[in-house]
């Protein structure tokens, strides 16, 4: 297996994938017999194998430090949110500096609902797959 494949598989299976749907309490009104659910992002079955496989992948490649994501992303002048995320220009990063995009980019789900769905959307993270394997050939 190369480096990346682990990550790369997904390259063609995002293609056709909805990702996830936002689930929005339209049934309950308030009250505190019928409180109302917190919306959430009820992502796909390949969106979720996604992010186990990234955390799989950060587990056995611990040379890459990705628990440091954001240091990683500090270095090459990419702060930490959707907007500089989306747009860096990954044409000269490595493989640690796109794992820490994607890494980053999950992370982000667990203090913003939705982050990474909005990632999935906007071709991001197709993007970032699509370097990984460029690095591979």
């Amino acid at each position: 297996m190369s480096d990346f494949e682990l990550m790369t598989k997904f390259i063609p299976l995002i293609n056709e994938d909805g990702f996830g749907e936002w689930v929005i309490d339209r049934k309950n009104d308030g009250t505190p017999e019928h409180p109302i659910q917190m919306p959430f992002v009820n992502y796909s079955e390949i969106v979720n194998a996604f992010v186990h496989d990234v955390y799989e992948f950060e587990k056995t490649h611990p040379e890459m430090i990705l628990t440091r994501y954001r240091e990683i992303l500090d270095k090459h002048n990419i702060e930490w949110g959707s907007d500089s995320m989306s747009h860096a220009d990954i044409s000269k990063l490595d493989g640690q500096s796109i794992m820490a995009l994607i890494m980053g980019a999950v992370r982000a789900e667990r203090f913003c609902d939705g982050a990474l769905l909005g990632f999935f959307r906007d071709g991001s993270i197709q993007k970032w797959l699509e370097r990984l394997k460029e690095m591979n050939e």
